[in-house]
């Protein structure tokens, strides 16, 4: 069963399409129009070796926080829809990692 999630989030301040895949290879295709948000987010599906697109448009003349937020959002539900049944998931778990580009 492939553990995978699409996730479609409208608001009056945002609109949001994000993909997931938590069996990928780290590829991601970022688009939030906040750059520094967009690095993360690629960090973080590098070094979690997930693939994630992320697709959004928000009021960015207003400020970042409303597409950082619902992004948030979406990606935690993503993330909760693509573990399914979470077999297999181990319920603590610890690790620091410095992400950085290498």
């Amino acid at each position: 069963m492939p553990r995978t999630a699409t996730i479609n989030r409208q608001t009056s301040e945002t609109n949001i399409t994000l993909r997931l895949d938590l069996d990928g290879s780290g590829q991601a295709s970022i688009a939030t129009g906040v750059g520094f948000f967009d690095h993360m987010l690629t960090l973080l599906a590098k070094h979690a070796a997930v693939d994630l697109t992320v697709n959004a448009q928000g009021d960015l003349h207003i400020d970042d926080h409303h597409t950082v937020e619902d992004v948030g959002i979406c990606l935690g539900q993503a993330v909760r829809t693509a573990l399914g049944d979470k077999a297999g998931i181990r319920r603590y778990g610890h690790f620091t990692l410095p992400m950085d580009e290498t």
